[in-house]
């Protein structure tokens, strides 16, 4: 399993972040990856939402399969993703307000690629520090969106 945590501070209230991360349709304004969302994706998520999106790692296509496992708004939101070959993940956001008035986001994904111990060596190799290096981009996209505002 390969983890990857990172975190930013954003000069927006916790309430205006939230409303950016937790809207599926804003995902491509932030996220590196992100390419489309399928066609039944719901306008408003919550516990129980599910929805298909496709990123792009290192030039190849990946459907996924979101669920939101948890969510309680506007602290913390987990999804649980399932992908191509039986990999999982799972992301938690987390935003506690800071003492400017911004908030702090903590982005985790931790991901289980197909395979068993030889799967995740493999996915070592493939994507090394990648995961880490675009999430940190798409959270600093996420930064620009939000104090452009």
């Amino acid at each position: 399993m390969s983890l990857v945590t990172t975190a930013i501070d954003i000069a927006a209230a916790p309430e205006q972040v939230w409303e950016v991360v937790l809207d599926p349709r804003r995902l491509g304004d932030w996220v590196t990856i992100h390419r489309k969302l399928g066609d039944d994706t719901p306008a408003r998520l919550r516990r129980g939402s599910t929805f298909e999106q496709t990123l792009n790692l290192r030039g190849a296509h990946l459907h996924v399969e979101w669920t939101v496992a948890d969510m309680d708004p506007p602290r913390r939101a987990e999804w649980h993703g399932r992908g191509p070959a039986h990999s999982h993940a799972t992301i938690v956001y987390e935003l506690a307000p800071t003492a400017s008035g911004g908030t702090r986001f903590t982005y985790e994904n931790s991901f289980k690629p197909p395979g068993g111990p030889l799967g995740a060596v493999a996915g070592r190799v493939l994507v090394g520090g990648l995961s880490h290096r675009e999430a940190q981009r798409s959270l600093e996209r996420l930064k620009a969106l939000l104090e452009a505002r």
